[in-house]
């Protein structure tokens, strides 16, 4: 009787050993990371009786929906939100400091690179771009590495940023439009020629009656969602993601949101029929993915890279408060009258401000015979009386500004020493932004708060139970859950935690 138990016991260990070690190396034949650029999360429930069956209310009645995602950095931007999903981290590890910074002291715009040439078009602006800038492994750049490259990740958008960025530097090929041509092109980074099926896309594109009407502008129209979608598309069956021995992964993010958003803002019927169309898109997206790797064989998410405020005229109206921040038109001028007072200097002290980030010229500073800490004192001083900043801060001295914890953690969250400015400033609720060069019934995004951090996370597919939390998580914590779903190493700055609901299956 005891060998029998014995035999028993031996046996259950050894089929749970098997059992779990089958678990560990099963994995999705491939990966789909979803962004919608500006896309606030309670645009889910607005759109969802809208919304058809087979898209976006798919993926919340039967994936995973985390309702309570934050970025947990400032500021929100779209370089920096794409970023931070496929690298599970911030800018202060992996260096894209925003769609427009510097690296010491020299400006760059996020994936610029000039040791490039474009591909598909004759267009260096538009087409020497690469991912040169960015410091940290993406979960692309993770897949290949565990597989010894055989996987092939590839990366598709409207934006340069939003398709080389996710995609990662070890990435198969990254695709965006040209809007001088109306052509998807890429750059020598990932390759000399496009593809035959990019070209033979192409091709459809220059007989689109609709993209020869609108040119440029396609941006502002819900045709760039679905060009996008075509795309995306054509490189799954192109490149046959999902077919290979390895997994897979493509990653595909639409801008028409967001280019709509900043011209018409988060109400109306332009930003209505964006979603509703991009619902559509979705459903188009996932009808391909089951046809082509089967539904349950691909694990997908889809979250966004910011949100917006709602436009300052609209909240104004409904008595709600905010306002047009207006640093060139009003601020600047009022400061440069202090810097004239105090230290005998003009703004030239400051060489620029992005994202409510104020970059110091040093070396005009030090050709001026200026003491840089005074000259940082005193903007810091004039701006804490300044019209609606609610806090500001010395990056330097952060640590013992007079500010609440959760600004200054996300402040330092975004904070690269080399690439985030010298002085950060964080206007008050409903306060954004605004120049001369603003739509009017516009809106932007980039600061801390709920309408511009809250953003929508859902996983869908292999191995992803039905359910929804409301426990906070990050968009840092969308790269180490998908990663940890597959059972391969982190990014290698990665800072997130993996989402234990969406892990647990």
């Amino acid at each position: 009787m005891k060998k029998l138990l014995l035999f028993i016991t031996m046996t259950m260990c050894l089929s749970a050993q098997l059992q779990a070690q089958t678990k560990f190396n099963e994995r999705p034949k491939l990966v789909v990371g979803i962004m919608v650029d500006q896309m606030r999360w309670d645009y889910l429930g607005r759109y969802y009786d809208q919304f058809g069956d087979d898209g976006l209310k798919r993926l919340i009645n039967k994936g995973y929906s985390c309702d309570n995602c934050l970025i947990n950095y400032i500021p929100t931007i779209t370089a920096i939100g794409h970023t931070s999903a496929y690298t599970g981290t911030t800018p202060a590890f992996h260096g894209i400091c925003g769609n427009d910074f510097q690296i010491d002291g020299v400006p760059v715009y996020c994936t610029d690179d000039k040791s490039v040439d474009p591909v598909g078009s004759d267009n260096r602006k538009k087409g020497c771009m690469s991912p040169k800038n960015l410091l940290a492994s993406t979960i692309g750049d993770q897949i290949r590495l565990h597989t010894d490259f055989k996987s092939k990740v590839i990366g598709v958008s409207y934006k340069d940023r939003a398709a080389i960025l996710p995609a990662g530097r070890s990435a198969n090929g990254a695709y965006w439009l040209d809007t001088e041509n109306g052509q998807f092109i890429t750059s020598t980074y990932y390759r000399t020629e496009l593809p035959d099926w990019a070209k033979s896309y192409n091709l459809e594109l220059k007989k689109n009656k609709e993209l020869q009407k609108v040119g440029k502008q396609v941006g502002l129209y819900p045709l760039c969602g679905h060009i996008t979608t075509d795309m995306a598309i054509a490189a799954l069956k192109g490149e046959s993601l999902g077919k290979g021995e390895a997994t897979d992964m493509l990653c595909v993010s639409f801008s028409q949101t967001d280019v709509i958003g900043h011209e018409w803002s988060t109400r109306g019927e332009h930003t209505d029929e964006a979603y509703i169309e991009l619902d559509k898109d979705i459903a188009r997206l996932l009808k391909a993915l089951d046809d082509q790797v089967g539904e349950g064989n691909y694990l997908l998410f889809l979250s966004a890279d910011h949100g917006a405020a709602h436009n300052f005229q609209f909240m104004i109206d409904h008595k709600l408060g905010g306002g047009a921040w207006k640093w060139s038109d009003e601020i600047a001028p009022q400061l440069e009258k202090e810097l004239k007072e105090k230290l005998n200097t003009d703004l030239k002290v400051i060489s620029s401000v992005l994202a409510y980030r104020i970059y110091l010229n040093k070396k005009y500073i030090a050709e001026q015979g200026l003491d840089e800490a005074k000259v940082r004192k005193t903007i810091v001083d004039f701006l804490k009386t300044a019209p609606h900043v609610q806090f500001v801060a010395d990056f330097e001295h952060v640590q013992n500004a007079a500010i609440p914890d959760l600004i200054r953690y996300r402040a330092l969250m975004g904070y690269h020493p080399r690439r985030s400015g010298d002085i950060f400033v964080v206007p008050e609720p409903g306060w954004y932004e605004f120049s001369r060069w603003s739509s009017p019934v516009g809106t932007t995004h980039g600061e801390w708060n709920p309408y511009d951090a809250h953003i929508p996370l859902l996983f869908y597919g292999w191995n992803v139970k039905h359910g929804a939390t409301s426990r906070e998580v990050h968009i840092t914590d969308i790269a180490p859950t998908i990663c940890q779903k597959l059972h391969i190493q982190q990014p290698n700055a990665c800072v997130g935690e993996a989402i234990t609901e969406v892990i647990d299956d």
